[in-house]
């Protein structure tokens, strides 16, 4: 990973907003909800270090994904070796945001890969998988009315 130089003026100022807005709470149920949904055993600690930590190389996204629509694409990554050079991390990153726009997470809400693998915009992933969430959730609901219809 390359060392940058320390931000200045408007660009300190807007990494202390991004900063600022990253919730702890809603970081620790993101990674639970990941863990339970997953199956993986993942340190659920919600500070912004161990968030960018445990998503970095983008393989839990994609078991995560994966898991919510099985995609051949996917199953490929997850059963290929666990990526270590950059370009490999950023491209699985990759995948799994566009698993998360197939799914129908709005473009609006969706992170770019260096916000993951440099962490320099880890609450744009933060509420990028909240909204998968709510799409899950969504889901859920819209199954629970049509089963509850067609057994009545």
């Amino acid at each position: 990973m390359s060392h940058r130089a320390t931000k200045s003026g408007f660009a300190a100022e807007a990494q202390q907003k991004n900063l600022d807005k990253f919730d702890k709470n809603l970081a620790t149920e993101i990674l639970q909800w990941i863990q339970t949904t997953t199956g993986e055993s993942i340190n659920t600690s919600g500070d912004m270090d161990n968030f960018g930590a445990v998503l970095k190389n983008g393989m839990l996204l994609c078991k995560l994904m994966n898991t919510l629509a099985p995609s051949p694409q996917l199953q490929k990554i997850i059963n290929g070796k666990v990526p270590t050079l950059a370009f490999k991390c950023m491209e699985v990153i990759n995948q799994a945001v566009m698993a998360m726009e197939s799914y129908g997470v709005p473009k609006t809400e969706l992170f770019q890969t260096v916000d993951l693998w440099e962490a320099g915009n880890l609450t744009a992933v933060l509420t990028c998988c909240s909204a998968v969430g709510r799409k899950v959730s969504v889901i859920t609901i819209i199954v629970f009315f049509l089963l509850k219809t067609v057994l009545q």
